[in-house]
């Protein structure tokens, strides 16, 4: 097996006068993977990032990326696995004063990269970004997805194995996030990047990532693929942000509405990756007597699987009822009564 790109074993930093901004992080991330860190404001993402490129040391613990161990290294020495780490940021950080082929460029002309071959580079970049028409434009005359095409570009420019990208579409539209985020994919599959992005956005990880870690007061309460930590949620942070992502479980108001005009019992099923299971609840329910009215719902895909929970009003006899979701659960489905 491989070793990781990326990889921290038992981190902790703490800030003098406060929390500790990580605490005892362990995490591996695989070389050509997109890996998504997804935690509330104050989770301890950014600073978790800040070690991987080695702006923050560890007050404990230990980050790999590759062969180096960054947490060990001296500054000057951290300067050189920089060169292989692309950095995408919320805000752009765009040199207004340099056109968008001159900023690309920039990392080029620092590395000492003779003029030729940046030239070379930034428009390929910029092809590849659809911005080549746009290289002697200024960020001022760009729109917010374009600036970010920039910063991806610029970040791509040293030709790094590993970008990382800091809350990259936070400052975004719906629609241009889903195209930076198509781009990023690109950026992975095309040209082999490994990719680490924070958010705290679900979408984000749903549109790129191939695993997660759930981050909550500096620590990893939860990791895994997308779509086992989404469809699965063991820790209440991953199952916060599937609830407000999926929208797809009744509210409290909204139960209080549903018993008003609706009969019967609530009951919510949960939709996960398995065939069938509208047969096996249609034949279930009719098997036993129970009239079922779906009332509230969603379904959606993660890692082009299904995910989601329907609510059903069950109508009937009590033990029907009763007969109906022991069958259910004894053929493995997630159902669970709305208690009143």
């Amino acid at each position: 097996m491989a070793a990781p790109h990326v990889r921290l074993s038992r981190v902790t930093k703490t800030f003098p006068r406060g929390p500790k901004a990580l605490d005892d992080v362990s995490l591996e991330v695989a070389r050509g993977e997109v890996y998504g860190i997804i935690g509330q404001s104050g989770a301890g993402k950014s600073t978790l990032i800040r070690t991987v490129n080695g702006l923050e040391t560890p007050t404990s613990g230990r980050v790999f990326v590759g062969e180096h161990e960054v947490s060990a290294l001296p500054e000057r020495d951290r300067r050189g696995v920089r060169r292989d780490i692309g950095m995408i940021f919320q805000q752009f950080n765009l040199f207004r004063s340099r056109t968008v082929a001159g900023n690309v460029a920039y990392p080029l002309k620092v590395a000492g990269v003779p003029r030729a071959e940046r030239d070379r580079r930034v428009a390929r970049l910029l092809d590849f970004v659809g911005l080549l028409d746009r290289a002697h434009d200024h960020p001022e005359r760009l729109s917010g997805g374009q600036k970010q095409r920039v910063g991806i570009a610029r970040a791509l420019a040293t030709e790094p194995s590993l970008l990382l990208a800091d809350e990259a579409t936070s400052a975004l539209d719906p629609r241009t996030t889903a195209e930076v985020l198509a781009l990023l994919r690109r950026v992975n599959r095309e040209l082999g990047v490994t990719i680490v992005l924070i958010t705290h956005e679900l979408d984000v990880i749903r549109a790129v990532a191939d695993r997660v870690a759930v981050m909550e007061g500096g620590r990893v309460v939860e990791s895994g693929s997308v779509y086992d930590v989404f469809a699965h949620p063991s820790s209440p942070a991953a199952a916060d942000f599937v609830r407000g992502a999926l929208r797809d479980r009744p509210s409290p108001q909204t139960l209080a509405r549903l018993r008003h005009t609706h009969p019967g019992r609530l009951v919510t099923v949960a939709i996960r990756d398995r065939g069938g299971i509208q047969t096996t609840l249609a034949r279930t329910f009719l098997e036993h007597g129970v009239v079922a009215d779906i009332v509230f719902g969603g379904i959606s895909e993660l890692q082009e699987r299904p995910v989601g929970s329907l609510t059903f009003a069950l109508s009937g006899p009590d033990g029907a009822v009763d007969a109906a979701l022991a069958a259910l659960r004894t053929d493995g489905v997630e159902a669970s009564e709305e208690d009143a």
